[in-house]
C-alpha cells in the first residue's frame, strides 16, 4: 500500500524484532546523551509521522540516521524490526576538513600534487567514508545535514543517498528557512515527535535551500512531500 494511500487512514502496525548486524557495515552501538547536551522537549513532526507510516510494510528493514547515536531513536526503531546503522556524517566531514588542513599545510613550497578545491575535497572524503553498497537501506534519517555542507558536498552526498536506498525507500530531510537560533542535534521520541537537542556548532549554515533546489537535489526520488514548521524548520520526506 502506498503512502498517500495510508494517509487516509491505517492502523498501525509493528513487530518487535531486532536482527543481527549486516557484515560490512556499522550497526549501531546503544548509547545515552552525553551531558554537554541539554534537551528541549518533543517537537512535533509530520514529516516524521508520514515517514514511520511509509515503513509499515517494510519488516525487517535497515535504517540508516545520519547523526550521533542516540538511545531512543534506536530502540524506537529496532522495536520495529528495524535494523539500526548511525553514520554522524557532520562530525565525520570536520574530522576530515581539520586532517585534510594539516596534510596540506605540511606540503612543501611548490607541491600542487594536493588539490584543495571543495569538488576535490569532497572525492577524497567520500573514497574513504560512507562506503556503503548500493541499495542498503530502506530509510534514511538525514536531518538537516544538507544545511551545513558546502555545494559540492550536497551534490555528491544526495547522488550517494539516492544510490543507498531500496525502490520504495523513504528519506526524511529538514531545511532551515533562515538561520536557526542554535546548533541543534535530533533524535527521535515516538512516532510523531523528535527531540532537538543543542549542541556545540560543528558548522555555520552554508544555505537556506528553496524549494526549486530542494526539488532538483532530489530529482530520482519519485515522490516528495514538504511539511512547513512555524519554528523556520522545513520537512522533506523523499520516496524511491
Amino acid at each position: 500500500m502506498g503512502l498517500f494511500q495510508k494517509l487516509r487512514g491505517n492502523p498501525a502496525r509493528s513487530p518487535a524484532l531486532a536482527g543481527a548486524a549486516v557484515p560490512g557495515m556499522r550497526a549501531s552501538p546503544l548509547a545515552t546523551p552525553g551531558p554537554h547536551l541539554a534537551a528541549r522537549g518533543g517537537r512535533p513532526s509530520n514529516g516524521l509521522k508520514d515517514f514511520i507510516l511509509h515503513l509499515e510494510d517494510l519488516n525487517h528493514g535497515r535504517l540508516l540516521d545520519l547523526g550521533p547515536v542516540w538511545q531512543t531513536t534506536v530502540s524506537f526503531f529496532i522495536e520495529r524490526g528495524f535494523k539500526v546503522y548511525t553514520d554522524d556524517l557532520l562530525s565525520s566531514w570536520k574530522e576530515f576538513l581539520r586532517t585534510d588542513e594539516e596534510r596540506f599545510r605540511s606540503l612543501a613550497v611548490g607541491d600542487e600534487t594536493f588539490e584543495f578545491s571543495p569538488p576535490a575535497r569532497a572525492e577524497r572524503f567520500l573514497s574513504t567514508t560512507f562506503q556503503y553498497a548500493e541499495q542498503s537501506f530502506d530509510a534514511v534519517l538525514a536531518w538537516d545535514l544538507l544545511d551545513y555542507l558546502d555545494s559540492a558536498m550536497v551534490a555528491r552526498i544526495t547522488a550517494r543517498l539516492s544510490d543507498l536506498m531500496r525502490p520504495g525507500g523513504a528519506i526524511l530531510a529538514l531545511f532551515h528557512s533562515r538561520p536557526p537560533d542554535a546548533f541543534y542535534r535530533y533524535r527521535v521520541l515516538d512516532h510523531q515527535n523528535f527531540e532537538m537537542l543543542p549542541a556545540p556548532a560543528l558548522f555555520k549554515l552554508d544555505h537556506v535551500f528553496q524549494n526549486r533546489e530542494i526539488l532538483n537535489l532530489f530529482s530520482r526520488f519519485h515522490s516528495t512531500k514538504s511539511y512547513v514548521g512555524r519554528d523556520q524548520i522545513r520537512e522533506g520526506l523523499f520516496l524511491k
